[in-house]
């Protein structure tokens, strides 16, 4: 069953859309019906990815495992994506893309047959001209307090008691930035495996 949710952010012009293959649909070319499948020539491969909050979880991918442009090939795979430590509350990552870039798409993909399908996180851009600018916001600071804008709050959680499949979502017209940060939050507290595996990231530029 493919899930499409498409939300208009009060606080800025993106636009956040969702797309979800169930467990029974998804496969390792991550197709989905309205959401591009992942790209390896984006703006994303060549930007710095810092860890600035959280540990990641030592069975997992290293961040460059976010945009080198490679895909699980099964539901299950941790070595093949990014997840934060089990029993932790997530953390925080900075892309830096050099110089600021025009952003149409901000697209984050994920895959786990449970809980670890679905996502959870806030979105941040900043282009560093701001003297308050802090590029290392720690998890108690809220980053609009310091130089970043937030663009969107992406949640790819359902209603339905949906958990397993692969996870699109696709934040456009994300606005001009040299920096993106991504605040991730876990998608359930039964347990300690609500640390989403992120698979790729996407980020496309006007034109």
């Amino acid at each position: 069953m493919i899930l499409i949710l498409i939300l208009m952010l009060m606080f800025s012009d993106a636009k956040v859309t969702f797309d979800h293959n169930s467990n029974e649909a998804a496969n390792r070319n991550f197709k989905f019906k309205n959401i591009a499948s992942p790209a390896k020539d984006d703006a994303a491969t060549k930007a710095k990815l810092t860890l600035i909050d959280g540990e990641l979880d030592q069975g997992g991918a290293d961040l460059p495992a976010l945009t080198d442009g490679r895909l699980p090939r099964d539901e299950d795979e941790p070595a093949a994506n990014v997840f934060f430590r089990a029993g932790s509350s997530g953390g925080r990552f900075r892309m830096d893309f050099g110089v600021p870039i025009d952003i149409t798409f901000v697209n984050t993909y994920s895959w786990h047959p449970g809980t670890r399908g679905p996502q959870l996180y806030k979105l941040y851009g900043a282009d560093g001209s701001d003297p308050k600018f802090n590029p290392d916001p720690k998890r108690g600071v809220d980053p609009a307090t310091c130089g970043w804008k937030l663009i969107a709050l992406v949640s790819t959680l359902s209603d339905r008691g949906e958990e397993g499949g692969q996870y699109a979502a696709s934040v456009s017209s994300a606005g001009k930035h040299r920096y993106l940060l991504f605040d991730c939050y876990v998608t359930e507290l039964h347990d300690n495996w609500g640390n989403t595996f992120y698979s790729e990231i996407d980020v496309i530029v006007k034109n």
